[in-house]
């Protein structure tokens, strides 16, 4: 990459003059890249910096300049996410989809949250904290965010399922009950898709910034509550919340900071749904690996744990 270029699209923000430096890999995979680095201005200021950039020719999913809006509309609402600093398209001088935005210092390993003694004080608060980010991700303006998917989240991962061409017995009996036991929805809003422990930037003062939005989309408000206390998401923890706290402590801050009553036997089919959604995942990143299209450990190993969310599942049926 042209450290001029990127100095380039953030003279916007900086000022004439700026001067990239330290310039890395922080991590990534096959279709999008992020690398840390810092910009000093001409004043001598730094600025701590992430970019994330697609890779030309490959799939990406949703634009990173809709991540960008969507984060920048989730800011306005009061959702602690990182500041978005500069976003745009192929066309860009960086030749490809990219979003600049803010370094902030904390923690996002889950198992380090769950144990670090210097979060040890907060831990108690994440979950009443999350209540409040997921009510304020949930008043997002529909009109204020582009192209947001609004498919059935059950049929979609049903297909998905399908398409494997494998058989589940155990995923194929929770589908069919949930499709018979689905509850009514109140309400159709913005949902993050994938809010859990492992995508909150998390510091001695808790929650503070919300990560990773390509999954978001439309649908019932729920999901994310069911989704965030999925076993998967708990680390061996016995807390239901992300490892970190109880349902009670959760749905009372929700309810409080959105003004509505969460319905408990809706929110556990919702967590029953991401525990199927998790083993459908799984198979998935597995058969990457299997297929030959990605060889990798890791998603090896995440075949593996499709028995264990068989057995979740089951449990929760």
């Amino acid at each position: 990459m042209e450290l001029e270029a990127l100095a380039e699209v953030l003279v916007p923000a900086y000022g004439d003059g700026v001067e990239v430096t330290g310039l890395r890999r922080d991590s990534g995979g096959a279709s999008r890249l992020t690398c840390g680095f810092d910009v000093i201005t001409v004043a001598g200021e730094r600025h701590p910096l992430i970019l994330r950039l697609t890779t030309p020719g490959l799939p990406a999913g949703r634009p990173l300049l809709h991540e960008a809006a969507l984060m920048r509309a989730a800011a306005a609402e009061g959702v602690p996410t990182p500041a978005v600093i500069a976003a745009g398209g192929p066309e860009s001088l960086l030749g490809a989809d990219f979003v600049i935005m803010a370094r902030i210092e904390g923690e996002t390993i889950p198992r380090r949250i769950l144990r670090d003694p210097a979060l040890a004080a907060v831990r108690p608060l994440l979950a009443a904290q999350c209540g409040e980010a997921l009510a304020a991700i949930h008043r997002i303006p529909v009109a204020t965010v582009p192209e947001l998917d609004a498919s059935d989240q059950l049929v979609t991962w049903g297909a998905l399922l399908e398409g494997t061409g494998l058989p589940h017995p155990a995923l194929e009996l929770g589908l069919r009950r949930l499709g018979g036991q689905r509850p009514v929805r109140d309400a159709m809003t913005v949902v993050h898709g994938d809010f859990r422990n492992g995508n909150l930037i998390i510091g001695p003062d808790g929650i503070r910034a919300v990560l990773d939005w390509e999954l978001a989309h439309l649908g019932d408000p729920l999901e994310d509550l069911g989704w965030l206390c999925a076993k998967a998401w708990r680390f061996g923890s016995p807390l239901p919340v992300g490892g970190f706290g109880t349902y009670d402590q959760l749905v009372s801050a929700y309810e409080r900071a959105s003004g509505t009553k969460v319905d408990r036997a809706a929110l556990h089919w919702w967590e029953t749904f991401a525990v199927f959604k998790w083993a459908v995942v799984c198979i998935m990143q597995a058969q990457r690996h299997l297929s030959g299209g990605e060889r990798s450990v890791e998603l090896a190993a995440l075949g593996r744990r499709v028995a264990e969310s068989e057995w979740d599942l089951l449990q929760m049926l």
